[in-house]
């Protein structure tokens, strides 16, 4: 296999090993590599290459994305882009795929287990690269399937549908992440399932976010809510819980209606009080993904309601063990809270905890915008590994306040 000669290869994965995780020595990750402990020493120091097969093994025991390692942000982004029109061939041809093998209903099953833990990690890069085989798959079976066979089949077509999607709309893709919701919404009516059609109406909210059409998506909401099953079992209430946050977030920091926000994030901090914070149908909801919402309405309402969000924060963080792009976000929104309240640097330790969480999601956010990758002068105590340049921009009140010259400095 080739080598990977660029020293920026060592560094980024000593930035990895030492800063996102910093409880990994160099023993550790040889260890869980596979791979001698000279060999992570001299790559680390830029003195040897790495072969294609040794740097995966060095990318899984990190938990990134190969590409991460292989290339520079920028380019990681302009790769993850240009992998998108392999997902758009993969689903112009939903209802006449290609001939090919297909695995079992259970290995499928398990790979699209697979592809929801990248998008609940926000690892959208790799989802580009490995869901267009894995959609063409899906409905190359669903189609082998007799008529009485495709239940399951149409599910996993929604999950992998979803997964997409996750990646089409973070990367700017908005066009493409509607066209996968339209057949999220083709695969749940073959489903029957209330529930799903639930979580897919949660998701289609973003075509409403792209759009602008802030009344129109909340009326989408509210009729998904009349229809969702009543809230007797845990996942029911979730199912209508995560609802109502996305209501409350279209009401409030889109059409600015207060009134309909608070009334909307109280009957999800009711319903979320009922169940225990998980992934129920694809979406993270409970009392923590509550709070993590009141923060993001708050902020977004901006003047004084900017106020109530940081007291939040204040008496609470989101655990480890919620989903990566869920506590991302909650960062996301600290750092826009704390700089609306005149505290920069506070706000760059936030957007910095953000990016040590799921580095994707943080660079792609809307409120976070980077320019080419550049050496920034070290700020905060950064160490030289922080390169690149993400300039943020802060949407509060209806207004565009800029990272007050902050310089956000990542690898």
């Amino acid at each position: 296999m080739p080598a990977n000669t660029d020293g920026g290869v060592g560094r980024r994965i000593a930035y990895y090993r030492s800063v996102v995780r910093p409880k990994m020595t160099q023993q550790g990750l040889a260890d869980a590599a596979c791979v001698a402990l000279g060999t992570i020493r001299k790559i680390e120091r830029g003195e040897r290459g790495v072969g294609d097969d040794t740097l995966r093994a060095i990318a899984d025991a990190l938990g990134v994305d190969l590409v991460r390692l292989r290339h520079d942000r920028g380019t990681a982004h302009s790769q993850a882009r240009a992998g998108l029109p392999a997902l758009s061939a993969a689903i112009a041809a939903y209802d006449c795929p290609d001939d090919g093998p297909v695995r079992s209903v259970s290995e499928l099953r398990d790979a699209v287990d697979t592809a929801v833990k990248w998008r609940l990690g926000a690892q959208y890069a790799r989802i580009v690269r490995d869901l267009p085989d894995l959609l063409t798959e899906l409905t190359r079976a669903y189609h082998m399937a007799a008529e009485g066979g495709r239940t399951e089949l149409a599910q996993l077509l929604v999950s992998a549908y979803r997964c997409a999607d996750a990646a089409a709309y973070k990367l700017g893709a908005h066009d493409l992440s509607a066209r996968l919701i339209e057949l999220m919404r083709w695969a749940t009516a073959v489903a029957e399932d209330p529930l799903l059609t639930a979580s897919v109406a949660y998701v289609r909210t973003e075509t409403f976010f792209a759009a602008r059409a802030h009344a129109a998506g909340l009326r989408a909401l509210r009729q998904a809510i009349d229809t969702a099953p009543a809230p007797t079992t845990a996942v029911e209430r979730a199912a209508r819980g995560a609802l109502h946050m996305r209501a409350a977030v279209i009401a409030g920091g889109r059409a600015k209606d207060v009134d309909a926000a608070v009334a909307h994030l109280s009957d999800a901090e009711c319903l979320g009080e009922q169940v225990t914070e998980d992934v129920y149908y694809g979406t993270a909801f409970g009392p923590d993904s509550v709070r993590i919402h009141q923060v993001s309405v708050a902020v977004s309402l901006g003047g004084d309601h900017v106020s109530a969000a940081l007291g939040i924060t204040h008496e609470w963080k989101p655990p480890t063990s919620l989903a990566a792009e869920r506590r991302s976000g909650f960062y996301i929104e600290l750092a826009r809270a704390q700089l609306w309240a005149g505290m920069p640097d506070s706000a760059f330790e936030s957007l910095k905890v953000a990016r040590r969480i799921a580095p994707q999601h943080t660079r792609d956010h809307p409120w976070v915008r980077e320019d080419a990758p550049a050496p920034a002068p070290r700020r905060l105590g950064d160490s030289d590994v922080l390169r690149g340049v993400v300039r943020c921009n802060l949407s509060t009140g209806g207004s565009q306040v800029p990272l007050a010259g902050v310089l956000v400095t990542f690898p």
